[in-house]
């Protein structure tokens, strides 16, 4: 009887398995929710060097103009005024994984395939590894020296002109452990204003005619706003809370503790964490409007858009071990312009652990 077989390496079965994990990772990735591939996007995506050479993908911006113009029949030549531009770097580098088996006998002993548990392993690696390289760039956390944990692009501290602090500290090391130093929000209503008065403004982000930023908390953060019970805090944010309606069928959206003055919170526990001169446990929330932060891509395996990641399967000791790699040549890192963070400020707080 004749049998159909896709063995290790079999080229069909490899782009099954590739594609598999790109699907699995992206329904896995936290990040994936606030990616897309226009300026309106938290994280814009830019996958110009998926079908080209090169390790380096340029963004820029151009500034709004400021001139007061000339009226009626005023001289206009010689009263131009001059476009400001700035740009930033993207770059990109390839970054692999891979599991192996213990061979034959050792995969005997279990009820699995190691194939299969290679890929929803590889699959929870690179979907923790990418949440966390957003997470460190948009945090600023120098403290994370290595490119392998920061999306292959060094992070860069938080800029001067976008960095707020609990009650009326002004460095983190002066926060204290009191309740004035919680988060509130009031801190929200202070990112907002600061944004919009921002140069260059922090834009929100457009959806269905509304306007709204992101801001990412910590669980103890969640935890204070919960024990301020006045008038006008966290009830406030449950009579907002997104429920029904075109809203929740926007990624933005989903697992959002709830809304307050146009603000989508969501909770996360991969935020910089600090401690004070005091020894008080602070946590860096981080505010996002649009353009936060870039993702870039290079070519995959068959030099396809969108086909972004390399699986490949390799026998060992005369094909007694199965070894199986992932990898992907990306990018990813916050946006900042003329050394100011673009879309992101920072607030910190202190949130113990009690």
């Amino acid at each position: 009887m004749a049998e159909t077989t896709f063995g290790v390496n079999h080229p069909l079965a490899v782009k099954v398995w590739r594609k598999k994990l790109m699907q699995e990772v992206l329904k896995e990735t936290w990040a994936s929710r606030f990616m897309g591939e226009d300026s309106n996007s938290l994280i814009q995506v830019f996958d110009d060097l998926e079908k080209s050479a090169g390790d380096r993908i340029t963004v820029g911006l151009r500034m709004q103009l400021a001139g007061a113009g000339i009226q009626g029949d005023d001289t206009l030549e010689g009263n131009e005024e001059a476009l400001v531009t700035y740009s930033d770097n993207l770059f990109i580098n390839q970054l692999r994984h891979a599991v192996k088996s213990g061979g034959k006998m050792s995969e005997q002993r279990v009820p699995f395939s190691v194939r299969e548990e290679a890929m929803q392993g590889l699959k929870d690696w690179w979907a923790g590894r990418i949440d966390l390289s957003f997470m460190n760039h948009i945090c600023g956390n120098t403290g994370q020296a290595h490119t392998r944990y920061t999306g292959n692009n060094a992070t860069l501290a938080p800029s001067t002109n976008r960095k707020l602090f609990a009650d009326d500290n002004t460095s983190e090391t002066t926060i204290t452990s009191g309740t004035s130093d919680q988060f509130t929000l009031a801190l929200l209503d202070k990112a907002v204003a600061t944004a919009k008065t921002a140069s260059p403004m922090i834009r929100p982000i457009k959806i269905k005619g509304g306007e709204y930023y992101v801001c990412f908390i910590d669980p103890w953060q969640t935890q204070d706003l919960r024990s301020q019970s006045a008038a006008g805090q966290w009830a406030d944010i449950q009579q907002a809370a997104i429920q029904g309606g075109q809203l929740t069928d926007n990624p933005i959206f989903t697992g959002a503790l709830g809304m307050y003055g146009g603000v989508i919170l969501h909770e996360t526990t991969r935020l910089t964490t600090f401690t004070t001169d005091g020894g008080t446990r602070g946590v860096r929330a981080v505010f996002c409007g649009a353009q936060a932060a870039a993702i870039g891509y290079g070519r995959g395996e068959e030099g396809k858009k969108g086909d972004r990641f390399e699986w490949v399967e390799e026998t060992f000791d005369f094909k007694n071990k199965l070894g199986v790699s992932a990898g992907m040549i990306w990018g990813l890192k916050k946006l900042q312009f003329n050394s100011e963070d673009f879309g992101t400020i920072t607030i910190s707080t202190n949130a113990p652990q009690s």
